[in-house]
């Protein structure tokens, strides 16, 4: 049998649990803490910024000689939602081509007028291939196929067109035309149908509409290469003494031009602040630092999202296409990579990367990587695949993926900022000292100026309507 000690109480065992030396929470009054300098979740890789060509703009102004193009209208057509449903944005048909020159705001919002909405089903056919084109569809919402016959009979997707595209335009200009596809719908949507009667009744009685289509068959019959540019006459294969053509190469009258656009803010700072809490860090500068970085953010969404010259916004029509089922299959991106040459990398959010991963892995593929400054990133035929949140996810769960070539020698995407500025922090970014108000508060004026300009229509690629959400099980 084992004896138990019983528990000591008493003054013996109070004296064992008292405090024989300094407490660690009163230490730390008389110890120097090690300091972080302020941390700030908004910081992103910034691979945009980081691997665009910087152009020097001097003036402030940068012009975009090219060419002279033969303009076809070939942008997309705006919608308004209303009470009812769907209907035409009336100035936005101008990018329809035979109306191109219209510039009649009545007669395009009596053109407007005439379009019906129209809900369709997945699978419907809108048209058969070789009949009279009786109808002009604006997609309003949703994605149709055009397809045609192979060689051997077989059926092949020819084509896509999606929200604000068009199809059928070409009956405005002849009585016969026929469908070259048949067109199908490939999701449930909306489109906008113009009977070609109700077009023909507004063409017999308005000289301003018969005008602008007349114009655009007389571009049509101009000289131009595939791309839309006036033909340089040559001559080859040719033997003894053969008169050989003369040519000049013409340029457009009215070039765009490019403004340095700006992101600014004031940041204000409390003189006591800065004179009396500056060690270890200077409280000025950490100020500074992270409002560069907010700076640099903005700067790098506005490259992409800006209305005016953001590089989604500024994509040719010509160089915009559809996936051909939701998701970005490799079929989707070779497409893409096919529309120009040396494309030097890819833009796409990371949930698009991340659906791309899932496509190849259903089909037993992979995409490599490339090594890029040292870091490692995805790649697909070589081309780097660079993440960019700033690429927006609409409603949908959708998005774009953007395909470029950077360079003004190689004829492609380019930024555009002025270096040298009065107090440059750096390149293109200037801290500039506003003085100091009735509340001994120090205000400063952070600014940075820049652009960004596609020197031809074939650097830059866009593969919209891409689906980033997964699947469902």
């Amino acid at each position: 049998m084992t004896a138990t000690i019983p528990e000591q109480s008493g003054p013996a065992q109070a004296a064992e649990r008292t405090q024989q030396s300094l407490s660690v929470a009163a230490a730390r009054n008389l110890a120097t803490t090690t300091k972080s300098v302020p941390q700030m979740q908004g910081i992103t890789s910034r691979w945009l910024l980081r691997m665009l060509p910087w152009v020097q703009v001097s003036a402030g102004t940068y012009r975009v000689n090219r060419r002279l193009t033969y303009a076809t209208g070939s942008g997309r057509v705006g919608f308004v939602r209303n009470g009812v449903g769907m209907r035409v944005f009336a100035p936005s048909l101008v990018e329809l081509p035979m109306l191109r020159t219209l510039d009649d705001p009545e007669l395009l919002e009596e053109l407007a007028s005439r379009f019906t909405s129209r809900e369709i089903a997945a699978g419907e056919v809108l048209a058969e291939e070789g009949q009279p084109i009786s109808e002009v569809y604006l997609v309003g919402h949703g994605k149709v196929n055009k397809v045609g016959t192979g060689k051997y009979g077989e059926s092949t997707v020819v084509g896509f067109a999606a929200d604000g595209e068009h199809i059928g335009e070409e009956a405005m200009a002849r009585d016969d035309a026929l469908w070259s596809y048949t067109v199908k719908a490939a999701t449930a949507g909306t489109l906008l149908v113009l009977p070609w009667p109700a077009f023909q009744e507004l063409f017999e009685r308005s000289a301003g509409l018969r005008d602008s289509v007349m114009r655009y068959l007389t571009d049509t019959q101009r000289p131009a290469n595939r791309h839309g540019e006036r033909e340089i006459e040559l001559a080859s294969g040719h033997e003894g003494e053969f008169a050989l053509p003369g040519t000049y190469v013409d340029y457009e009258l009215e070039p765009r031009e490019y403004q340095l656009s700006v992101a600014q803010t004031v940041l204000k700072v409390h003189s006591r602040v800065a004179d009396l809490y500056n060690n270890p860090m200077n409280q000025t500068e950490q100020q500074l630092r992270l409002t560069v970085e907010a700076l640099r953010e903005r700067q790098e969404w506005e490259l992409i999202n800006n209305n005016e010259f953001g590089l989604l916004a500024n994509a040719d029509n010509g160089h915009r296409i559809q996936t051909h089922g939701g998701p970005p299959t490799p079929d989707d991106m070779d497409e893409l990579l096919r529309m120009r040459r040396g494309t030097r990398f890819l833009l796409a959010h990371p949930r698009a990367i991340a659906a791309f991963g899932r496509e190849c892995n259903s089909r037993g593929l992979y995409f490599g990587t490339a090594e890029v400054n040292g870091h490692h990133v995805p790649a697909w035929r070589g081309v780097p695949i660079f993440p960019c949140g700033k690429l927006p996810i609409g409603d949908g769960q959708t998005t774009s993926i953007l395909a470029m070539r950077t360079g003004e020698d190689d004829q492609g995407v380019v930024g555009l900022h002025q270096t040298g500025i009065p107090d440059e922090l750096e390149p293109g970014l200037n801290v500039r000292f506003m003085g100091i108000d009735a509340k001994a508060v120090i205000s400063y004026l952070v600014s940075t100026y820049y652009s960004v300009a596609v020197l031809v229509p074939d650097a830059l690629g866009v593969l919209e309507n891409v689906e980033v959400s997964r699947p469902r099980a």
